[in-house]
């Protein structure tokens, strides 16, 4: 059973420990996810540490950022390293023209919505490759949309992707999944968290609500008895800790 990490620290471990366990079990679309708003600001620091998960396909490896600036940066800062690094392209300049025969496996970090088109050509290159997707942003629905056509990419591509491991806090409670566990709600009842379900998809809208709302001691009428909390738990210290690291 996984447990809630106290700090970013502990959740990149956790994440390195589910994906290094997915590609082990053959496992080769995968997505971490640590959904925080502040995270965006330390992608090239946490894909750094997922490098090493990658060791043995050395020059294999291929490291893609969304755009040429951010591939610029990592290169400058990262110096000389065994694998290559590089941008998904954009429709004038397409992915295709970077997928090579000796590339073994794919590091993808933080893609957005507006790559999501030459993302998907490239999980499709990549074949039964390696390709991780760290931090992805690709249901934006300001971007993609919530219609017929933001539907067939999460029925085509999106649902294709194994969420190996997911965190998100949430008020007073969280979300984590930890490859190969199960989905789990853990909620800050008197101090401490609790788990209160294990389900095998994650749950999201009304079921999620359901769930608090039970945990929480809902009656029939609708009123929620609200849980006691003394201090700062797990999700208050994150978001400081986030806010320390963004400044």
């Amino acid at each position: 059973m996984a447990e809630l990490p106290k700090t970013l620290e502990e959740a990149i471990v956790q994440a390195k420990e589910a994906t290094q366990s997915a590609l082990k079990d053959g496992r080769t679309r995968l997505q971490v996810e640590l959904v925080f708003p502040e995270i965006a600001l330390q992608a090239q620091s946490i894909a750094q540490q997922f490098i090493p998960l990658f060791e043995e396909y050395g020059s294999g490896l291929k490291v893609f950022f969304p755009d040429t600036g951010a591939a610029a940066l990592a290169r400058r800062d990262w110096g000389e390293v065994p694998f290559k690094i590089s941008d998904v392209g954009t429709s004038r300049s397409p992915v295709e023209t970077r997928i090579q025969p000796e590339d073994e496996a794919f590091l993808l970090v933080s893609p957005t919505a507006v790559e999501v088109a030459q993302v998907e050509i490239l999980c499709n290159l990549a074949g039964d490759r390696p390709c991780v997707l760290l931090n992805p942003q690709l249901e934006d629905i300001s971007i993609v949309g919530i219609g017929l056509a933001a539907r067939k990419v999460r029925d085509r591509f999106l649902s294709t992707l194994e969420s190996c491991y997911y965190l998100r806090p949430l008020d007073q409670a969280a979300i984590i999944r930890s490859y190969p566990g199960l989905w789990q709600v853990w909620l800050e009842i008197d101090d401490e968290y609790q788990l209160i379900a294990e389900e095998p998809q994650r749950p999201a809208g009304e079921a999620l609500e359901q769930l608090l709302l039970k945990a929480m001691g809902s009656s029939e009428t609708g009123e929620t008895a609200a849980p006691a909390v003394k201090k700062p738990g797990f999700l208050s210290n994150l978001q400081r800790f986030l806010n320390a690291l963004s400044r």
